[in-house]
């Protein structure tokens, strides 16, 4: 039985801190993950990127559909545990590593960054041709579809699915969207509060859209420093030109 859905795009960095928390959660509470896909760039396909995000969005969007095409192969053929794995190192590299300030947004969907990480986990090199196979971008499609189902349209990821085999079908919401990881005790504490708000059936939204730059060294924020704090207004630093 699976204890959580967790819909990703791996070039979010807020998802990327949840799937971080959810992990330490998962290993405290034997929890079974079951990893699915939400696509920026597909949920966004309607959008004026020039007149709505910051220049680098397009890009980056692009490039996390890229890793999705390439994530559902490794889902079709290696199975949950494998986008577990991959999915934490190319986390890793893009939000972690020393140099990931300096990564161009493109480049994150590339054969030349993703093809060492395939390496690293132990999956098999001819599986980076996915991130070119826009055959599979209608199967990320229908899933967007699917986490969207679970909360509305006017999110974005992460989007997390507790107890979905619950005969009332569990609970689905958005985020929640953290900044910083929290400590292990922490993370165990943040997590009933959550699941609690979330299963209350009159729960709506509780929001704030000031926030911390990510604690992460692609924002240039280190570890133990809070980051500058901006308006993600619309859940993405959004222009409106």
């Amino acid at each position: 039985m699976t204890d959580l859905r967790f819909y990703l795009d791996p070039v979010c960095p807020f998802a990327w801190l949840t799937s971080r928390w959810v992990r330490t959660v998962a290993a405290q509470r034997d929890y079974d993950v079951e990893w699915r896909f939400i696509s920026l760039r597909l949920l966004n396909a309607h959008v004026d990127y020039d007149a709505q995000f910051p220049p680098e969005y397009e890009a980056g969007h692009t490039a996390g559909l890229r890793v999705l095409r390439l994530l559902h192969r490794v889902r079709e053929e290696h199975g949950n545990d494998a986008v577990e794995r991959l999915h934490a190192a190319y986390g890793h590299r893009i939000f972690e590593a020393s140099d990931s300030a300096d990564l161009d947004a493109g480049y994150r969907g590339t054969a030349p960054l993703v093809a060492p990480l395939l390496d690293e986990v132990g999956l098999p090199a001819d599986l980076v041709d996915a991130l070119d196979d826009d055959a599979r971008d209608a199967a990320l499609q229908a899933e967007t579809d699917e986490a969207l189902a679970l909360t509305g349209k006017d999110v974005g990821t992460p989007i997390l699915h507790v107890e979905p085999d619950a005969e009332d079908g569990g609970t689905g919401f958005f985020g929640p969207v953290i900044s910083r990881l929290p400590d292990e005790r922490q993370a165990a504490e943040l997590w009933e509060h959550v699941v609690a708000l979330a299963r209350f059936g009159g729960f709506t939204e509780l929001k704030r859209s000031l926030r911390e730059r990510p604690q992460l060294a692609s924002f240039g924020v280190t570890a133990g420093e809070a980051g500058t704090v901006e308006d993600w207004h619309g859940g993405s630093r959004r222009q409106h030109r």
